[in-house]
């Protein structure tokens, strides 16, 4: 076993969820092998043709890492282990949002206009397809353009943006790829209706946070609304023109929100888990044309922090 390949333990985990294998011709032969690959590739952010032999040949790994990208596989893991770890307690649903802007190579530029094939008739994929974050792809069979690929100008020059929640233990629960001049305000919402923990058993899976904290870039009053309507707490703090605008406004401008100073302190866990993430060089930088492969990468990442944590 390499460094940063599946232990033992990592792999009985996952084994029992994965696609059967050794049907016509043994296509899915060896799932673990493969999967050690991309992670390998995941970590050190190579390129696909200079994966070490020891992972075999490395069209399979890349071609198993796009399939299980565009069919929800890699989501249908995390979903499973959270599922898990929710069952076993060990989910700390004080959930912080933000997100961060990831450089993009100058070789995820130039994807094709017309849109990415989807799966066909012969295609054996996965036999569950999970939640994918990102909406303006559509996914595999998406839009076309920067836009569309969730790339974009910003300060950092090209790029896009991961936008996330974490648990109270620094582990991503609900990943949304934007381009990277995208504000974080808007985008408060998709990331939380992303969270969704499945029960082990009976019963719907589990959406609503005990408590959510964001800074000042989420401080609108549409976000608040949407958080009153489904009844969370949150700690977000109110920009200074907005205690402005409220106290010129007079009994019309409403009460102040309430702000909990010490709570608020629990909100480095989302730095921390982006950091975690960003661990990983082919999520630090963006190397994939294709936002869908892309998402698939950051949910791999995502799943190792969950399996090590």
């Amino acid at each position: 076993m390499g460094r940063g390949d599946l232990t033992n333990a990592e792999w009985d985990r996952l084994e029992s969820f994965l696609p059967p294998g050794g049907a016509r011709g043994g296509r899915w032969s060896d799932h673990r092998r493969v999967i050690n690959g991309v992670l390998y590739r995941v970590r050190t952010g190579v390129q696909w043709r200079d994966l070490p032999e020891r992972f075999g040949p490395w069209e399979t790994v890349y071609k198993r890492h796009r399939r299980w990208s565009a069919d929800g596989t890699w989501t249908m893991l995390l979903s499973r282990i959270q599922a898990a770890e929710d069952a076993a307690g060990q989910i700390d649903w004080d959930v912080s949002v933000d997100s961060t802007a990831v450089r993009a190579h100058q070789h995820a530029a130039g994807a094709r206009k017309a849109p990415a094939r989807g799966p066909s008739k012969g295609d054996r994929w996965g036999d569950e397809p999970g939640r994918s974050g990102v909406e303006e792809t559509g996914g595999p069979a998406g839009g076309s353009g920067q836009i569309g690929e969730c790339l974009g100008r910003s300060r950092g020059g090209f790029t896009t943006k991961i936008h996330l929640a974490a648990d109270g233990r620094c582990r991503p629960l609900a990943l949304v790829l934007t381009p990277g001049h995208y504000g974080d305000g808007p985008q408060f919402e998709r990331v939380l209706e992303q969270v969704s923990v499945p029960r082990i058993g009976v019963g719907r899976p589990r959406t609503r946070p005990d408590h959510v904290l964001a800074d000042k870039a989420y401080t609108s009053r549409k976000n608040r609304r949407y958080l009153r309507r489904r009844g969370i707490r949150h700690t977000i703090p109110e920009r200074l023109d907005q205690q402005r605008h409220r106290k010129n406004r007079g009994s019309r401008g409403g009460r102040p929100t309430g702000f909990d100073s010490e709570r608020y302190k629990k909100r480095n866990t989302v730095e921390r888990a982006i950091n975690r993430l960003k661990g990983f060089r082919a999520v630090a930088t963006r190397y994939e044309k294709r936002a869908y492969i892309y998402l698939g990468t950051v949910t791999l990442a995502a799943l190792v922090i969950w399996l090590r944590t």
